[in-house]
């Protein structure tokens, strides 16, 4: 699951609209943006095994701390909570913190048996949809499409970088998207973690956008 994160985040703007979509982003991959850290580090373990399933070559060994259940919904409470001190906005902060969430249900749905439940038990689980590439697409693929269309009918442009700009980030993503399914398998797992940080400046492209544009609704 990559684009239907962000699908999450383009639409959550609509019940948030104080929140800028950089912000929105930040949440909706705050664990992925998490584990390729915690790779480098060596707290979590990643295998590259081509063909392991129909989607990706990853084989999650070990990530207890970005992607168990029990861990996400505290890195949801904390996200959620720094930001509504920081910002005072209630909603923003339940947003966020339900968006933190959201990629661990998202990845249940796609992952093979391998989100553990909690850091220090063996219970796993997941949904297993990579097994299957045309069905992984079915879903995403729309959900995206869903999530840039409802923040796009929800926000105007104040100028040329609001409307390329934008245009710019939906198609990029889905170049990065279409090049995760259908590109060779990762050279090294350092290779993986080390290009995973490049997810930071998608973050700070959607807080660039979301400058540059209005939202309809009141804030």
């Amino acid at each position: 699951m990559f684009i239907g994160h962000f699908a999450l985040g383009f639409g959550a703007k609509v019940v948030a609209p104080r929140v800028s979509l950089g912000a929105l982003f930040l949440a909706a991959q705050f664990i992925d943006l998490l584990w390729p850290t915690f790779l480098l580090f060596g707290i979590e373990r990643v295998r590259i095994e081509p063909g392991a399933t129909a989607v990706t070559p990853l084989v999650f060994e070990h990530y207890p701390y970005s992607h168990s259940l029990l861990a996400v919904l505290c890195w949801a409470v904390v996200l959620g909570v720094v930001y509504g001190l920081r910002r005072r906005d209630r909603i923003g902060s339940v947003v966020l913190g339900a968006l933190v969430l959201s990629h661990w249900l998202l990845d249940l749905m796609v992952h093979r048996p391998d989100l553990p439940l909690s850091p220090w038990g063996d219970t796993v689980a997941g949904l297993h949809l990579w097994s299957s590439l045309p069905l992984t697409l079915a879903l995403e693929v729309p959900m995206f499409a869903l999530g840039v269309w409802i923040y796009v009918r929800n926000t105007v442009a104040l100028d040329g970088a609001g409307r390329w700009g934008l245009l710019g980030l939906v198609f990029f993503l889905f170049v990065i998207y279409a090049a995760n399914v259908l590109g060779a398998p990762p050279p090294s797992t350092q290779a993986l973690a080390w290009v995973g940080q490049l997810q930071w400046l998608l973050v700070l492209w959607g807080y660039w956008v979301d400058r540059h544009r209005r939202p309809l609704v009141p804030a």
